[in-house]
């Protein structure tokens, strides 16, 4: 939505800067800021717990510890929620603790609880923890704990990538005379970079049930010959998505222009 608005105001613009420049009328460029509304109704919470998240892939990044850091970081200048400090939760430790409870006494006609796989490496490992998420009970009690706020947890699996084919470039070249041009050419490349698919998952620290949830998925790409670290490239990513993350508990503001003709 944010993306065909842009357009939208680029198109504006171009067409009343051709008008302008046949002499034909006069016009101002004014800055405007467009509201977006939250996804989720988050009036009857004060506080917002960003508890920890299961996290798989790369183990050069711990992504749990510092996806929590940058969304509490994040939430304190743009969210009217207050953020609670507290540790880190270990998901995947209170998970595998949940299960083996669960399958020591099953209730009577309860599905087979699923093996939790002891290392994450594709989003169908990470699946087998949907059981935690779903656990009502358990997500009552952290909000007991912390005074019944909005949590926030979910899945994170960030993994490197490779690829190879043709890409498009722009390569400067010059003529006899020194003059300068641009020209697109396409050449083979093999290039190394990392996927993210994060899944956040918002939970009613009241009742324990889950609010809502939305996944996403980033990548990037660079040359082979670069190295990039693994960090850069999580930041990178996370940079990306962190707005439509946020529009999920506060309201947003899209900034551009609008085009006045005389």
């Amino acid at each position: 939505m944010n993306a065909r608005r842009a357009r939208r105001l680029a198109q504006a613009s171009v067409a009343a800067l051709a008008l302008a420049a046949s002499g034909c009328v006069n016009f101002w460029e004014l800055p405007i800021e467009t509201p977006i509304k939250p996804k989720l109704d988050v009036s009857g919470f004060q506080r917002v717990l960003v508890v920890g998240f299961i996290a798989g892939g790369n183990e050069e990044v711990d992504s749990n510890l510092e996806t929590v850091r940058l969304l509490r970081s994040q939430l304190r200048t743009k969210s009217s929620l207050r953020v609670i400090e507290a540790d880190v939760i270990a998901l995947p430790e209170v998970a595998a603790q949940e299960y083996r409870r669960a399958d020591a006494v099953p209730p009577e006609g309860a599905p087979q609880v699923q093996q939790l796989p002891s290392k994450i490496t594709n989003e169908k490992e990470l699946e087998a923890y949907d059981q935690l998420f779903a656990n009502a009970e358990f997500w009552k009690k952290i909000g007991e704990e912390y005074q019944q706020p909005l949590i926030v947890t979910g899945t994170i699996l960030f993994t490197p990538h490779a690829t190879s084919g043709m890409v498009q470039s722009d390569r400067e070249v010059y003529d006899d005379f020194g003059r300068r041009s641009v020209r697109q050419v396409r050449t083979f490349q093999e290039r190394k970079g990392f996927i993210l698919r994060p899944k956040f998952i918002f939970i009613d620290g009241r009742s324990g049930t889950p609010l809502h949830s939305e996944s996403f998925r980033e990548q990037v790409l660079y040359n082979a010959s670069q190295n990039t670290p693994a960090l850069q490239a999580y930041f990178e990513l996370m940079d990306r998505l962190l707005p439509s993350v946020l529009s999920t508990m506060s309201s947003q503001k899209v900034r551009g222009t609008r085009i006045l003709l005389r």
